[in-house]
């Protein structure tokens, strides 16, 4: 079967000017279009979808009122301003969010999903009020509140038996349906859902009938309430830019954002995974960019997905993303309809509230014993931003440990893992079935196929009893991350270093050292920058070591190139023909995932002599040529020599290259994997023996 031969060229920039004008009109409307998911499916709502939306949007509505209101307080802000937030994002949502889960609302407890210790701040923040210790500054760095609230911890006020019985209420009918839940099934199953996700709604009110029951003809309130919330939007209006204000919270605003993005975006994609659709990152930051822009004119503060009310709208079984209309509606109505019978509501009953939300969401045991057993660093990463946390504030906790992530990433870009592979016979792993097909029966004549290897890291302890030698004078290196320039110099001087410790310098090769005097003065005529040979004994072991003939790097998982590292590429192949003593062959592989790699790679003059002429179809995607024997003949006849230093294929070798029916690269140095690479060295190197 004659080969296939493969080649790419680059898509010049003309080209691509020229492609983008003739689109451009067309790539203009669909990048408009783009920003409004809602076009993909509005046109196909029906009456099916609409109940269901109405069921879920309605029943997270339910839930986002007193939330809203517990959060407000939680950031220092007057209740309303937690359903301003609430109301703009679930409406203008759906036209631009990509996912039917997500419930925008406002964030601190948005902060916990994330970080244990901003569960834990939260939590202690919250301690005060549902103590009625109304001395105690909630808003200082935790271990003080801790200090504050048992120094002044017999100064409890009835507010504690509102918060304590509300917690312990909440957690028991959250474990009680959950229990019961479990036994049942049908419409019971059904109604016990209900009732575990509406919880809140019920506490709050319970606790709003004892508050008037006790506080009704009172000059003044025997507990602390909400007292007056403004009926409607009284906040809207044009926002007001105080640079004031921008000045005094430039140094929160990017911990901010990290968290709006972060949590909006992992929470859809984690509803998108369970329920089967695709999440658009970009289009979900747009979102929540329009949603808090628009929300600002109506008082809003900072908003962005909740995964505790996401969890809620799936489960209640959601259509589309135009079930945030009706939860919009409910908070509609009750900013208009319900606001006096806020009047009473505990602070403590909504401190209990908060507590609930955030403690479930500290990390647990399980999930930090498989993060330690995975990575220690990611494991230092999430203690280092649980403690300054605690000890300091969110916003710096947050600094902490994405600094620290982005220096672990960094880290790892900079010194990536350069392997040295061995072989292990894939033989050893044959049945004798398989065995049997190792010979391929022609009507004329039986080829023996050549021995197949797995090419493994050579300090893989699973393969030491293993592993074969590699033909003497080759080396095989793997490559896991893009070379660039943070990592050129290091993945450069770790290939020479390897390269030094297995083969002899062929620079400075000379007749055995007889004696003392001779190792002497071969040392006074050595170069300052070659190491000296300590003994005869160390010398006559590095005379056994073989010269460098070859060198083969796989760079499957390189998927990048930069010129800095290039030319590190061309310092280390001069600097290993230096130590070598003569030309050394440079072969690749893996380099089809990666057109550009082999381009670059080309251009800085590695790839040898092309195998023959490759007739190209199209600028942008791979041509194949399949030529006859006779024609690899003529065309290896018409090679023309080039300055690379490499051996031009003879007549055996490209018969071999024909009758192993492997697609070849344009170049005869690149190469598929590194045992078709392997196997093309030895085979022609036994030849040309």
């Amino acid at each position: 079967m004659p080969p296939i031969t493969v080649d790419y060229t680059p898509n010049t920039l003309k080209s691509k000017w020229r492609h983008s004008r003739q689109h451009f009109p067309w790539l203009m409307r669909t990048y408009v279009a783009s920003f409004f998911p809602v076009r993909k499916w509005i046109h196909h709502y029906n009456l099916s979808w609409f109940l269901q939306d109405l069921i879920a949007g309605v029943t997270v509505g339910i839930v986002l009122v007193p939330q809203g209101m517990a959060y407000a307080k939680l950031a220092n802000l007057d209740p309303q301003f937690g359903l301003y937030s609430s109301f703009a994002g679930v409406i203008l949502y759906c036209l631009f969010g990509t996912s039917k889960d997500i419930s925008i609302g406002l964030i601190c407890p948005a902060i916990a999903g994330y970080m244990t210790g901003s569960a834990i701040t939260i939590s202690l923040g919250q301690l005060p009020k549902l103590f009625g210790l109304s001395h105690v500054d909630s808003h200082q760095s935790p271990y003080r509140i801790v200090i504050e609230f048992f120094s002044n911890l017999s100064q409890t006020k009835l507010d504690a038996a509102f918060g304590l019985t509300a917690l312990l209420l909440l957690y028991v009918i959250k474990y009680g349906c959950q229990y019961l839940g479990k036994r049942v099934d049908g419409r019971k199953e059904r109604a016990l859902f209900y009732i575990e996700i509406m919880r809140n709604g019920f506490i709050v009110i319970l606790g709003t009938l004892v508050s008037f029951g006790i506080n009704y003809g009172q000059e003044t309130s025997l507990i602390s309430i909400i007292r007056d919330v403004p009926a409607g939007f009284v906040a809207m209006g044009v926002p007001q830019v105080d640079t004031r204000i921008l000045s005094a919270s430039s140094n929160i605003t990017p911990s901010i954002i990290i968290i709006m993005i972060l949590e909006h975006v992992s929470v859809a994609k984690s509803f998108g995974r369970i329920y089967d659709y695709a999440i658009e990152p970009n289009q979900e930051i747009f979102a929540i960019g329009v949603s808090n822009v628009v929300g600002s004119f109506f008082g809003g503060a900072p908003a962005t997905g909740a995964f505790s009310r996401t969890a809620i709208m799936a489960r209640s079984g959601v259509a589309t993303p135009a079930a945030g209309i009706f939860s919009g509606a409910v908070v509609v109505l009750a900013l208009y309809a319900l606001t006096p019978a806020f009047y009473y509501i505990p602070d403590a009953v909504l401190a209990a509230v908060v507590i609930h939300a955030v403690v479930d969401l500290v990390s647990k045991p399980k999930y930090l014993k498989r993060l330690l057993n995975t990575s220690m660093l990611e494991f230092l990463v999430w203690l280092a931003g649980v403690v300054v946390t605690i000890c300091v504030d969110v916003p710096t906790g947050i600094y902490v440990a994405v600094g620290t992530s982005m220096l672990i990433m960094l880290g790892r870009l900079a010194r990536p893992p350069v392997k040295l592979l061995a072989r292990v016979p894939m033989e050893d792993a044959m049945t004798s079935a398989q065995k049997k097909i190792k010979t391929q029966h022609t009507d004329e004549t039986t080829v023996l196929l050549p021995d197949r290897f797995l090419y493994v890291d050579e300090r893989d302890a699973n393969f030491q009893t293993q592993c074969k030698p590699l033909p003497s004078g080759l080396l095989v290196f793997r490559l896991d991350e893009p070379l660039i320039y943070p990592n050129g110099e290091y993945v450069a001087e770790t290939i020479l270093a390897n390269i030094k410790t297995r083969t002899n310098d062929g620079s400075s090769i000379v007749a055995p050292i007889a004696d003392d005097l001779s190792l002497k003065k071969k040392k006074e005529t050595m170069p300052w920058n070659k190491a000296c040979q300590k003994d005869l004994h160390h010398h006559h072991q590095r005379l056994h070591l073989p010269i460098l003939k070859a060198l083969v790097l796989d760079f499957a998982s390189v998927n990048r190139l930069d010129s800095t590292a290039l030319q590190c590429l061309e310092n280390l192949k001069n600097n290993v023909e230096a130590y070598a003593g003569q030309s050394v062959e440079w072969h690749f592989t893996g380099l089809q995932h990666h057109p550009q790699v082999r381009r670059d790679l080309v251009n800085f003059g590695f790839g040898g002599t092309t195998m023959h002429s490759v007739t190209h179809e199209s600028l942008s995607s791979p041509s194949c040529s399949r030529t006859s024997q006779s024609e690899v003949q003529e065309d290896q006849l018409s090679i023309e020599k080039t300055d690379f230093p490499a051996t031009s294929l003879d007549q055996s070798s490209i018969e071999s290259v024909v009758i192993s029916g492997m697609p070849q690269d344009a170049y005869q140095f690149f190469h598929w994997d590194v045992d078709t690479a392997v196997s093309f060295i030895t085979s022609r190197w036994h030849q040309e023996a």
